[in-house]
C-alpha cells in the first residue's frame, strides 16, 4: 500500500512538473491578420495642413508679377511658378548680394593693407642695410692696400649703392606707408557701408533707389581707393593738396524715407534754430578745420617731396664716389662714398620709417571727412521741402557725434560762434576728435 501511494505521488508530481514546464515555454501564436499598420492621414487632414501652410505664407508674402523672366519661386507642392514674390523681395536679395561684395572688399583691403605695410618695413630695412654695408665697404677700401682687395670692395659698394638708389626710387614712387593707410581707410569705409546696408535691411521695405545708392557707394570707394598699383594708383606726390573724395554725388532723399514711424510730422524736426546752428557749423568747418588740415597736408607734402629727392640723390652721389675710389688721388671719393651712404640711410629712415606718406594721406582723409559733412549739411539746409530732408533731430545727433560733441556742447558751440564779434578770429575748432 505504501508503495502504491508513493507511486501515485510521483506520477502526480511528474504530471504537474510537465504541465508547469509546458506553460512556461508556451509561445503564443501570432496571427498575421491582426497586425496593426500605421494608417496614412486622410485627405481632409492633408488639405487642412496645406491650407494652414498657405494661410501662413499669405500672411508673410504677397504675390506680384515680375518682369524678370528668370525670376521664379518654388511652390509648396514642388512646382515652379513664375512671377510670384514678396514685396521688395528682389531689392532685399540685391542688397544682401551687395553686402556680400562689400564684406569681400573689406577683407581684400584689410589683407592688402597689411601686405603693403610689410613692404614699407622690409624695403626700408633692406635699403638701410644695403647703404650702410656699401658705406662700410668704401671705408675698408680706403684703408686697404692696392690691388685686388680695393677693386673688389669698390665694385661691390658701387653695385650696392646702385641697387639702393633703384629701390629708393621705387619706394618714393609708390610710398608703401601711404598705400597701407589708403587700404586701412578703405577697409574702415567698406565696414561702415556694410553696417549701413545692414541697418537699411533691418528697417525693412527697401526700394530700388536704395540698391542704386549702395552700388554707387561701392563704385565710389573702388575709385577712391584702387587696389592695383599699375595704371590706377593715386598720385603719391601731387602738385596740390585736395580732400579725399570717396562718396558719390549726393542726391535729395525721397519724402518720408527717414521719418519716425513712416509718417510726415510738421517740419520733420527742422526749425530756424537748427538751420542757423548747422550754418555756423559749416562755416567753422570750412574756415578752421578744413583750412588747418589742408595747411598741414601741404607742409607734409613739401617735406615728403624734399626727402624723396634727397634720398636717391645722396645714394647716387655715394655710388659715384665709390666708383671713383682709387682712380683719384684726393680724398673726396671716400668722403662722398661714406658720408653719402650714411645720409641716404638717414633720409630713408625719416621718410619711410617716419611714414610721412601715411601722415599726408591721413590729413587728406580728414579733409575729405569734413568735406563730406559740409556737403551733407548744405544739402539738407538748401532743400526747401522739409520732408525731403533727413529728420532734424536725428541729423543733429549724427553731426554732434561725428564732431565728438554732445548735443548740449554742439548748441553751446554754435551759440558761441553767433555771439563772437569776429567770426574769422574764432579760435575753437568744430571737431574735437582730430
Amino acid at each position: 500500500m505504501g508503495t502504491t501511494m508513493l507511486s501515485s505521488k510521483c506520477s502526480s508530481f511528474s504530471y504537474f512538473s510537465t504541465r508547469r514546464i509546458a506553460v512556461t515555454i508556451k509561445v503564443p501564436k501570432i496571427k498575421l491578420n491582426k497586425i496593426s499598420t500605421a494608417r496614412l492621414p486622410n485627405r481632409s487632414l492633408v488639405v487642412a495642413e496645406l491650407d494652414y501652410l498657405n494661410k501662413y505664407i499669405s500672411t508673410t508674402t504677397t504675390t506680384r508679377a515680375k518682369e524678370d523672366p528668370y525670376y521664379s519661386k518654388i511652390n509648396t507642392n514642388g512646382s515652379t511658378t513664375s512671377g510670384t514674390s514678396t514685396p521688395n523681395s528682389m531689392e532685399v536679395v540685391k542688397l544682401h548680394l551687395i553686402m556680400e561684395i562689400v564684406a569681400d572688399r573689406m577683407e581684400m583691403h584689410k589683407n592688402i593693407g597689411a601686405q603693403r605695410d610689410n613692404w614699407n618695413h622690409l624695403l626700408m630695412t633692406s635699403v638701410n642695410m644695403i647703404t650702410l654695408s656699401a658705406s662700410a665697404m668704401v671705408g675698408l677700401a680706403a684703408v686697404s692696400p692696392g690691388g685686388a682687395p680695393i677693386v673688389a670692395l669698390k665694385v661691390s659698394s658701387t653695385i650696392l649703392y646702385m641697387a639702393a638708389t633703384g629701390l629708393i626710387l621705387v619706394m618714393n614712387k609708390i610710398q608703401p606707408s601711404q598705400l597701407a593707410e589708403e587700404q586701412r581707410n578703405a577697409a574702415r569705409l567698406f565696414k561702415q557701408l556694410h553696417g549701413e546696408l545692414k541697418t537699411r535691411l533691418s528697417l525693412g521695405n527697401p526700394s530700388e533707389n536704395d540698391v542704386d545708392e549702395a552700388m554707387e557707394k561701392v563704385f565710389a570707394l573702388d575709385g577712391a581707393f584702387p587696389l592695383p598699383l599699375l595704371g590706377s594708383m593715386l598720385e603719391k606726390l601731387p602738385r596740390t593738396v585736395e580732400p579725399a573724395v570717396w562718396w558719390p554725388r549726393q542726391k535729395q532723399r525721397s519724402p518720408g524715407k527717414e521719418q519716425l514711424g513712416g509718417k510726415l510730422k510738421g517740419k520733420n524736426g527742422w526749425d530756424a534754430r537748427l538751420e542757423a546752428e548747422m550754418r555756423k557749423i559749416v562755416m567753422i568747418l570750412k574756415k578752421k578745420d578744413m583750412a588747418e588740415y589742408l595747411r598741414l597736408g601741404k607742409e607734409v607734402l613739401n617735406l615728403n617731396k624734399v626727402l624723396a629727392v634727397c634720398g636717391p640723390l645722396l645714394s647716387g652721389l655715394a655710388a659715384l664716389g665709390s666708383c671713383s675710389l682709387g682712380s683719384v688721388s684726393s680724398s673726396w671719393p671716400v668722403m662722398l662714398g661714406v658720408i653719402g651712404g650714411a645720409l641716404a640711410s638717414v633720409v630713408n629712415t625719416l621718410e619711410h620709417g617716419g611714414q610721412v606718406g601715411m601722415v599726408f594721406e591721413m590729413y587728406r582723409a580728414n579733409c575729405g571727412f569734413f568735406k563730406l559733412m559740409e556737403e551733407s549739411i548744405e544739402l539738407n539746409i538748401t532743400e526747401e521741402d522739409p520732408h525731403k530732408k533727413e529728420n532734424g533731430e536725428l541729423f543733429e545727433i549724427k553731426v554732434a557725434l561725428q564732431l565728438g560733441r554732445s548735443l548740449s556742447e554742439l548748441r553751446q558751440f554754435a551759440a558761441a560762434v553767433s555771439s563772437s564779434h569776429e567770426e574769422k578770429d574764432f579760435e575753437e575748432f568744430a571737431s574735437k576728435l582730430f
